[in-house]
């Protein structure tokens, strides 16, 4: 996304390519650097993470996300070009511990401003699955083998689905901003203020929403939602771990099959960036419906909504479906 500038003669334009694009990238790179750019250059590094970025920042901002829409942010790789993006930019902005390629790329770079949104509110362990159901065999031996990684591993990064903690993230996004580019200050406050507004209004469609329902346990894809369940008094039931690619184990599965009976449980999710043949399979299984829980880590053309409150607003509508609120 580049800076528009209006205005450019036709001689400039020939001066440029007689230059040669190397150059003028060159040129535009080293003004990034020197912060002399129009707008200020910030690095996202997936979608939760850029939304902020772009409504904090309003007009005065370019936000470039490093996570395209549509590609799972968990397995991300960064690129030479993405590490020189990081370089250059004015700030990164990023959730250390949901991808570790990122977490590397940004720590042993040279960016001005280091914005680590774990560091703005409070992670916590939900117990990932790999210590609730699966201590057998690679995963004994991983647990022996990592013990001392084990406590930063199971702290949970899905941060961004609850509105509350989310907009804890961005009081200090906004702070940051403020910062960084106090020229701006005013806007940056001003914009992070109206944000929170929207995201305490969302917690409290969500709390009204979700008080009265029927059941209160859910089964999910992968645990993206567990803020999101304790926040609002429900359970999550996740098939797979933190990782959306990891496979549950026959013993999961039909732990979840009973749980389900037991629960009221009338809905599996599924989400839009990950397959849903292990949601479908447990569906048909045990004779339950399936639904999309979206974890609003990309938006896409398979998106029920364009932007983050769309998304939150289409979740609310299917929880309160699956759970059956009065």
């Amino acid at each position: 996304m580049n800076v528009r500038r209006h205005h450019i003669s036709g001689v400039a334009m020939a001066a440029v390519a007689a230059l040669g694009l190397g150059t003028l990238s060159a040129c535009s790179s080293d003004s990034a650097a020197a912060g002399n750019t129009e707008k200020f250059d910030v690095v996202a590094s997936f979608y939760p993470m850029a939304f902020l970025a772009e409504q904090i920042g309003g007009d005065h901002v370019q936000v470039t996300s490093l996570t395209e829409p549509g590609q799972e942010p968990h397995d991300l790789e960064v690129s030479a070009q993405q590490r020189a993006q990081i370089e250059e930019s004015d700030a990164a902005l990023y959730l250390k511990g949901l991808q570790p390629a990122v977490d590397e790329a940004v720590s042993q770079s040279g960016a001005k401003t280091k914005i680590d949104a774990a560091t703005l509110t409070k992670l916590e362990d939900h117990g990932s699955l790999e210590d609730s159901h699966e201590h057998e065999g690679e995963e004994a031996h991983s647990e022996e083998t990592h013990s001392g990684e084990e406590e930063e591993h199971a702290l949970d990064p899905h941060v961004w689905l609850d509105p509350v903690k989310y907009a804890e993230i961005a009081k200090g996004v906004g702070a940051a901003f403020e910062k960084a580019d106090p020229d701006h200050a005013a806007d940056y406050k001003k914009n992070t203020a109206a944000l929170v507004e929207k995201l305490d209004d969302l917690n409290t469609r969500f709390a009204d929403g979700l008080k009265n329902t029927k059941a209160k346990v859910f089964f999910t894809n992968h645990a993206a939602f567990g803020y999101l369940a304790e926040r609002y008094g429900l359970t999550m039931e996740a098939i797979a771990g933190l990782d959306p690619e990891s496979e549950p184990s026959p013993a999961r599965i039909k732990e979840l099959q009973e749980e389900a009976k037991a629960d009221g449980v009338t809905t599996v999710f599924y989400e839009t960036l990950v397959s849903d043949k292990t949601a479908k399979t447990l569906a048909d299984d045990a004779g339950l419906k399936t639904d999309v829980l979206d974890p609003l880590e990309g938006i896409t053309d398979k998106s029920k909504g364009d932007d983050y409150f769309a998304v939150m607003e289409a979740n609310l509508t299917a929880l309160q479906t699956a759970l059956g609120a009065k």
